[in-house]
């Protein structure tokens, strides 16, 4: 498996996670998770055009992308908001589909 496969499965892992926890009021937990939910995805598109980063900052990532991929302003609001447990499940779903789409 390539490595950013890896990621992504990983990051779809995340998320899971960020949903039972957030029904289960670990909204903490939620946030957490949701934010590596999406950090995990952003470093599978990255890895998936032949770089790498050790970064862990959402916005720095996405801001870091290669310049042919376009970053949509809701995907940039998505990385600054990933402070509530249900609209950072909801933003780490997004920038999650976001990474596939360009990886595919």
């Amino acid at each position: 498996m390539r490595r950013h496969e890896d990621w992504l499965k990983q990051a779809d892992s995340d998320l899971c996670a960020a949903e039972d926890s957030a029904s289960s009021n670990h909204y903490e937990w939620a946030c957490f998770q949701a934010q590596q939910a999406a950090e995990k995805a952003l470093k599978a598109l990255i890895i998936s055009k032949g770089s790498e980063s050790r970064i862990h900052s959402i916005k720095f990532l996405l801001t870091n992308l290669p310049l042919n991929i376009s970053v949509s302003d809701q995907i940039q609001n998505a990385a600054r908001e990933l402070d509530n447990a249900r609209k950072a499940i909801s933003y780490a779903t997004k920038i999650i589909e976001f990474a596939k789409e360009k990886i595919n």
